[in-house]
C-alpha cells in the first residue's frame, strides 16, 4: 500500500512539475471558467504526448517544450531555489532556470509511461485569494482514483499553472526540499548546483 501511494505521489508531482501548462492570456481577467479550461488543456497536452507512441526520450523533449512554452518557469524556479535566489546573479538565475526546466522534464517525464491509459477529469474550481484552485480526479489503470489540486494564476500576465497539491503535498515545496539538499551537497555553490541539474533527473 505504501509503495502504491509513493508511486502515485511521484507521478502526480511529476504531472505538476514537468507540465505546468497555460492557456494563452486573453483580454479578460482570470476566472473560474478559464482556470478550469487551463487544466483541461493540460490533460489534453499530456494525453497526446503519451498516446503518440514516441520513445521516452522524445516524449521528454515534448514535455519540456510544453513546460517551456506555457509554464511560469521563472516563478517556479525561483521558488524552488528559495532564499538562495537572492544571492544569485542574473546570469546564474537564467542558467539555473534553464537547467531546472530540463531537470524537471527528465525526472518526471520518464515516469509518464506508467500513466498510459489513465484519465484526469476536472471536477470543480474555487477562488483562493488571487488565484484559482482547480480540483481534478485522476484515474490510473488498475489503481484506485485519487484527487489533485491545480493552482492557477495570471500574476505573470498570462494564465499559468504554478503549483499542484496531491494528498497535501505541494510540488513546489517538494522540489524546493530536493533542490536544497542538492545545494547543500555542493556547499552552497549555485554554479555547482546548476552543473548537477544539467545531468540529474
Amino acid at each position: 500500500m505504501t509503495s502504491n501511494i509513493t508511486r502515485r505521489r511521484l507521478i502526480a508531482t511529476g504531472m505538476g512539475a514537468a507540465f505546468v501548462t497555460a492557456l494563452p492570456h486573453s483580454a479578460l481577467a482570470l476566472n473560474d471558467v478559464s482556470a478550469r479550461a487551463l487544466v483541461e488543456k493540460l490533460v489534453g497536452e499530456i494525453n497526446r504526448v503519451i498516446a503518440s507512441g514516441k520513445p521516452v526520450d522524445q516524449m521528454i523533449a515534448d514535455f519540456e517544450g510544453i513546460f517551456r512554452r506555457y509554464a511560469d518557469v521563472d516563478l517556479i524556479a525561483r521558488s524552488t531555489l528559495g532564499a538562495d535566489a537572492n544571492r544569485a546573479s542574473p546570469a546564474q538565475m537564467a542558467a539555473y532556470t534553464d537547467a531546472f526546466r530540463g531537470y524537471v522534464a527528465r525526472k518526471y517525464g520518464k515516469r509518464f509511461k506508467e500513466f498510459e491509459g489513465g484519465l484526469i477529469e476536472a471536477t470543480g474550481v474555487r477562488k483562493v485569494k488571487s488565484w484559482y484552485e482547480v480540483q481534478a480526479n485522476v484515474k490510473m489503470r488498475g489503481e484506485a482514483p485519487f484527487d489533485v489540486r491545480f493552482l492557477v494564476s495570471d500574476r505573470s500576465g498570462s494564465d499559468l499553472f504554478f503549483d499542484m497539491v496531491m494528498e497535501g503535498i505541494s510540488m513546489r515545496l517538494s522540489e524546493r526540499t530536493e533542490i536544497g539538499s542538492m545545494l547543500d551537497r555542493r556547499q552552497g555553490s549555485i554554479d555547482g548546483l546548476i552543473a548537477d541539474l544539467r545531468t540529474a533527473g
